[in-house]
């Protein structure tokens, strides 16, 4: 029975697992998104966000622990220079998962997952959100009259 062992297996053996979630966190931070399936994706986030976290503090102990998981020595300093400026106020919740549709040739379902920080998308969306719109009250004063007219005409049609 697998009482309490929470994590996906992914049908595979400990040391492919390992090094396919290594892999895949590698080009998380190189390339900041990429598409997978949606069971690969849940199983990276809990692998990937650690470590993030762990690269918040920028000393030799931590960069030590996290490349022993990352095995490569350019994504770990990107990860510690560029990747963690951004993300040092952030309290969690690094990544981001989209579902996107089921693959076609084995109905898979795929998503894509990618760091928070680095969408311009919703850069944009929160950039707009944040200018008012204001509205002239001329549109309020050319609704009032027309408002009155058609009462107008209403009564007079009921008489």
């Amino acid at each position: 029975m697998r009482h309490n062992k929470k994590f996906n297996h992914l049908g595979r053996t400990s040391a492919h697992r390992d090094a396919l979630l290594s892999n895949m966190a590698c080009s998380l931070i190189k390339h900041k998104r990429i598409n997978t399936t949606l069971a690969k994706a849940k199983a990276l986030r809990k692998y990937v966000e650690p470590l993030l976290t762990k690269a918040k503090d920028d000393s030799t102990a931590s960069r030590r622990v996290v490349f022993s998981y990352l095995q490569n020595k350019e994504v770990v300093t990107e990860l510690f220079r560029d990747v963690a400026q951004k993300i040092a106020t952030r309290p969690g919740g690094y990544t981001r998962i989209i579902k996107t549709g089921f693959r076609l040739g084995d109905a898979a379902q795929t998503c894509f997952i990618e760091l928070v920080d680095y969408d311009e998308n919703m850069l944009k969306q929160k950039a707009k959100k944040s200018t008012k719109v204001r509205r002239s009250s001329k549109k309020k004063a050319e609704s009032a009259p027309v408002d009155e007219e058609s009462t107008s005409v209403e009564e007079a049609k009921a008489e």
